[in-house]
């Protein structure tokens, strides 16, 4: 198995809960992660992947997987910077609260009073104003982009500030403002240039000061630095093309685009902006905001009429699988996907930073908060498990090539489980064992009673070699 785990203090990390709440120990659970993660990512073809868990204030797991760097052979790190893309944005949610915090601005503002350059055209009369609000939560009814084709490789020509002003003349209106919900890299731009404006200070400067260093930030950059590109910085990647490969994709900067797009992190890095909001929604006390501004940004503000997009201010507000309210926001750029999540109420967070177009790192973090969540659930019963002997020898891959090509046996609470490699759905579709006698195992069905049998067979030095199932067999791989 490829060892990438890095593993922190399981015996302080646990869920919210009373002092004598018994704590969870998810070494097996992350482990079956870490295995579930790597082979999602060869699967997928994805070159690199850095990944991060949070639990309130410790970082509960972290892992790196494949290549920074295909060319050189530069393996990904916990420390490994990407471009996070629209992750970005938060960093500029922040500065135009704490601007509000310190009564500069108000949400209602109109973006041309604080702007005084500002001219865009609103070609519709009956339109609501454009205000700080509107833009925070894209239902200002700007246009997605500023008047470039900056998406457009191979070389991705991001405007510089002046030019992007000097654009907006020749700009309308897409809708009414306050009535539909249109993403705009162009009105997180404009954002950008409010904190300059109310602030007195270029918007990095800004940032730096502000956010960054309180929260000693040290590797998150409001820029890509070219003089590590292809060393602690990824380098980006295209979508697989039909024969399964990936392009290098050009090295770009935002520029003008900066507030919406610009900034270079690692996992390790927001793992403190994640630790920072759990750490404010429990405060009286104000660090960078107020603990109610922190609160209002992930509460819903705009919900699109279709009912599909629910914003926050700055802030992408979703109800996870389990019913809980998601906060955060994914990120893609030339060459990068990324996702920064939280769970607020279980203080829990994930990061999932990529260095590969079109890849599913929603799919990754709602796979390992599966796990998890699993996990915790079936350690209630931890107590009512008869004592078997340790299960370790039958941990491992194994493959029934043609049909399955390959399959991860783990422990878990005492039992066996069986993961089909690659799943989408690694909690739902892995298949419980209980032990019976050496070498001998059956399934448990869902509703709890005992199905076909899985006897494994060693050889004649005693290895187990493979196992049968349904008359069947399938061989051990050695990795």
């Amino acid at each position: 198995m490829k060892k990438v785990l890095c593993l922190f203090g399981f015996s302080m990390l646990l869920f919210a809960g009373t002092a004598q709440e018994k704590q969870t120990d998810y070494t097996e659970a992350l482990q079956l992660i870490e295995v579930w993660l790597d082979a999602q990512r060869d699967y997928d073809r994805v070159p690199g992947m850095s990944v991060i868990i949070v639990d309130d204030q410790e970082i509960l797991w972290s892992g790196a997987f494949g290549m920074s760097n295909l060319e050189d052979q530069v393996k990904a790190t916990t420390s490994t910077l990407y471009s996070i893309c629209s992750i970005s944005k938060l960093f500029t949610s922040v500065a135009i609260m704490k601007l509000y915090d310190e009564g500069k601005l108000r949400l209602d503002d109109e973006i041309d009073d604080l702007l005084p350059w500002y001219d865009l055209k609103q070609q519709f009369d009956d339109s609501w104003p454009i205000t700080i609000r509107t833009l925070l939560t894209h239902s200002s009814g700007l246009p997605r982009e500023s008047n470039h084709p900056y998406w457009t490789g191979p070389d991705f020509p991001f405007p510089e500030t002046e030019f992007l002003k000097s654009e907006l003349q020749k700009q309308e209106t897409l809708y009414p403002a306050s009535t539909y919900f249109q993403y705009s890299n162009l009105g997180m731009s404009l954002l950008g240039e409010v904190v300059e404006e109310l602030s007195g200070m270029p918007y990095e400067d800004y940032i730096k000061q502000e956010i960054l260093g309180p929260l000693d930030m040290q590797d998150t950059r409001t820029f890509l630095p070219e003089d590590q590109y292809g060393t602690d910085l990824a380098i980006g990647y295209s979508a697989l093309d039909r024969e399964g490969n990936r392009d290098k994709v050009n090295f770009f900067q935002a520029r003008g685009i900066m507030p919406a797009a610009g900034f270079t992190s690692n996992v390790t890095d927001m793992a403190k902006f994640a630790s920072w909001q759990f750490r404010l929604l429990d405060s009286t006390s104000a660090e960078i905001l107020k603990s109610s501004t922190l609160k209002q940004m992930h509460n819903v503000h705009w919900i699109d009429p279709d009912g599909e997009n629910t914003w926050g201010l700055g802030f992408g507000i979703v109800k996870t699988p389990d019913g809980e309210k998601g906060v955060g926001h994914s990120g893609g750029c030339p060459g990068y996907n990324t996702l920064f999540s939280t769970i607020p109420a279980k203080k829990r967070a994930y990061a999932v930073f990529t260095n590969g177009l079109n890849t599913n790192r929603t799919g990754y973090a709602r796979g390992m908060q599966s796990l998890l969540e699993k996990y915790k659930k079936e350690a209630k019963k931890d107590s009512e498990q008869e004592e078997v002997p340790d299960l370790d020898e039958y941990e491992g891959y194994y493959h029934m090539l043609p049909w399955q090509p390959e399959v991860y046996l783990a422990s878990w609470h005492g039992k066996l489980v069986l993961l089909g490699l690659p799943n989408e759905n690694p909690a739902e579709s892995m298949v419980e064992l209980k032990y019976m006698e050496k070498d001998l195992f059956r399934r448990i069905r869902a509703d709890e009673k005992l199905g076909e049998t899985y006897e494994f067979i060693r050889n004649e030095d005693g290895a187990i070699e493979k196992f049968k199932r349904h008359n069947n067999y399938f061989s051990r791989i050695n990795k």
